[in-house]
């Protein structure tokens, strides 16, 4: 056992990061750990946050590897966001964190888990921290790639690349570690891309897959306007819902805590002594419904750019395996129905919505402009 088992097909960068927990003369204080969206960040972070406490470099079963990947060890940090930024009242604590020294573990490890999501200010006031840490003090910063990160934190972090593991790799951790049927597991890696956390959804859920089923059959009835529009809709409304399901009982559990806490339980009016608390939950609710709808959005943008690279390889004869191999049908039809140029076409009408989506633009907007480029032309 190791607390790598689970970083599956990263086998240069935990060459890296192995050594370097071992050896202090390859160690150094700042890391940003890159990679596409499932290809492992956080959890090669946790790992190797956990082999630098470990006496032994990572033995997966001492106090200290245990406690680091299950996110109680005193002396690391894991910083994650629910909302579009990490904010500046994020940051701050951070940097006062991080001057202290270790108060039971080897290190201090700070793991910022999006650390593409500081913005100008929340990044300046993490600069000075990142670039002159106290000496037993390390930051870990994971983003998508180099260029999602400010120049000015990438520039003092020495760069890990992770790549997209292979599907094999990621159904065999399914098989081992929660039990998927092989077969199963097999379909579900490929169809998230390898992406991990993706992947042991639909392997454990049937609506999961259901739902992603229903998505790429959205795009096979659009055969004018009309169609694009209903079916851009569809597809915002279906991200509302499953944003909300995943974070309806979170929100309330909160507000009955905060109310608990507050000495307000059970009252039918919120007291104005606390009206100011409530409000500021309510807000960070909101940032992060957000955030979950947008997420939920592009995964579902990710799955049609799946879709039409299912189309193309089959309109161009290549002999490689479908994405979405349950979809095999429409992937047919819709090859049958249109050239590779029109597919390339479409495959930029999504990148384009991505964009758009990133950039703040109204998701349902966004989603019809998609749409209606998806049409059949001619």
């Amino acid at each position: 056992m190791s607390v790598w088992d689970d970083v599956v097909g990263q086998e240069p960068a935990v060459a890296v990061l192995s050594h370097a927990a071992l050896h202090p003369a390859a160690m150094t204080h700042a890391w940003l750990l890159t990679g596409p969206p499932g290809s492992g960040r956080s959890t090669a972070a946790r790992a190797f946050a956990a082999a630098l406490q470990c006496e032994q470099g990572g033995c997966g079963h001492c106090h200290a590897c245990t406690t680091t990947l299950a996110g109680t060890h005193p002396d690391v940090t894991l910083v994650a966001t629910e909302g579009v930024f990490i904010r500046v009242d994020t940051a701050r604590p951070l940097v006062e964190l991080a001057s202290r020294a270790p108060s039971q573990g080897r290190w201090r490890v700070v793991v910022v888990e999006d650390a593409d999501r500081l913005n100008d200010s929340s990044g300046n006031v993490l600069l000075k921290a990142v670039e002159e840490p106290a000496a037993r003090t390390v930051w870990l910063l994971c983003a998508p790639s180099p260029q999602d990160v400010l120049v000015t934190l990438r520039s003092r972090c020495r760069g890990v690349a992770l790549r997209v593991p292979p599907a094999t790799a990621v159904a065999e951790l399914l098989v081992r570690r929660d039990g998927a049927d092989p077969a199963v597991a097999l379909l579900a890696a490929r169809a998230a891309q390898s992406h991990v956390g993706i992947a042991r959804r639909l392997a454990r859920d049937p609506e999961a897959r259901a739902l992603r089923a229903r998505v790429l059959g959205l795009v096979a009835g659009i055969r004018g306007v009309g169609d694009a529009v209903l079916a851009a809709g569809e597809l915002v409304e279906t991200a509302q819902a499953q944003a909300k399901a995943t974070t309806a009982e979170r929100d309330g559990t909160e507000r009955a805590t905060l109310l608990r806490s507050l000495g307000a339980e059970g009252l039918a009016t919120v007291p104005p002594a606390v009206r100011a608390q409530v409000r500021q939950l309510e807000e960070e609710q909101k940032r992060r419904a957000t955030r979950a709808q947008r997420d939920v959005l592009d995964r579902a943008m990710v799955d049609l750019l799946s879709l039409y690279r299912d189309v193309l390889v089959v309109q161009l004869g290549a002999g490689v395996d479908l994405v979405n191999a349950e979809q095999e049908a429409v992937v047919r039809e819709l090859a049958a129905a249109g050239t590779a140029e029109q597919t390339l076409r479409r495959m930029d009408a999504v990148g384009l919505a991505r964009t758009r989506l990133a950039g703040n633009v109204a998701p349902l907007l966004a989603a019809e402009a998609m749409a209606v480029a998806l049409r059949p032309q001619g």
